[in-house]
């Protein structure tokens, strides 16, 4: 049997983008495989198509459990909305100017879109939450991302490079999921954490809302190519049945 990777991602802002349009740049509630799987390609450097090392996993397992801050009585506080980021790309630079002139958007034939290039976007993060990621991974594979999410060749973010991780994302390696997700609500009951659970996401079908999502990657660097996976969500109320 594969092991199960424990990653825990905990930050102030998350981003797992999973149906962006034009300037809209939205946030799945949860994490994505495709964001995990992207996330442990940067600890190894791996910046390139990458197929062979993704097809060792695509069919392999992803579960996860959310967490939200609690209060003293151990009940979680309601979820933090959507924090809603109207964002400039490209604003008053002088297009004279030789350098400020490589920072304005330009169109494939190398020419400014509209205007002065200004491009708008409107970028949506999650707030204040962590997730307890069980992933399942190749054997063959196991020490070497381990070894990656120890010492990353690049810097690790969730989601976006404004999401910088509070919390060492590597939680050990673990025999199975169950063992792995235990290990991560022993974390996330620390004192120092003081969180509670607000939902989980199991792959596959199973009692809660399904969810099709086309977050497996079979390919990355300019040219990705993704697979559908069907998730299932189950509130809190629902994990407290097991």
């Amino acid at each position: 049997m594969n092991p199960y990777l424990l990653l825990w991602l905990e930050a102030p802002l998350q981003a797992w983008g999973h149906d962006s349009r034009f300037g809209r740049r939205d946030s799945l509630d949860f994490p994505t495989k495709s964001g995990v799987l992207g996330l442990l390609c940067c600890a190894r450097g791996a910046g390139g198509e990458e197929r062979d090392w993704l097809a060792a996993w695509a069919d392999l397992d992803m579960q996860l459990e959310a967490f939200v801050p609690r209060d003293h009585a151990g009940k979680p506080l309601p979820r933090q909305p959507l924090l809603r980021d109207f964002h400039m790309v490209g604003s008053g630079y002088d297009d004279a100017d030789p350098w400020q002139n490589l920072l304005i958007p330009k169109t494939s034939e190398g020419k400014k879109p509209n205007g002065a290039g200004t491009k708008m976007t409107y970028r949506y993060y999650l707030q204040d939450i962590a997730f307890a990621v069980a992933l399942e991974a190749p054997a063959e594979h196991v020490d070497s991302v381990v070894s990656a999410l120890q010492s990353p060749a690049w810097d690790l973010y969730l989601g976006r490079k404004n999401c910088v991780p509070t919390e060492l994302i590597f939680q050990g390696v673990h025999a199975s999921a169950a063992d792995a997700l235990a290990a991560g609500r022993l974390l996330a009951a620390r004192e120092d954490k003081r969180r509670a659970p607000a939902f989980r996401v199991l792959q596959g079908e199973h009692d809660g809302e399904l969810v099709t999502l086309n977050d497996v990657p079979l390919q990355l660097g300019p040219d990705k190519r993704y697979r559908e996976r069907l998730v299932t969500v189950q509130r809190a109320e629902l994990t407290d049945g097991g």
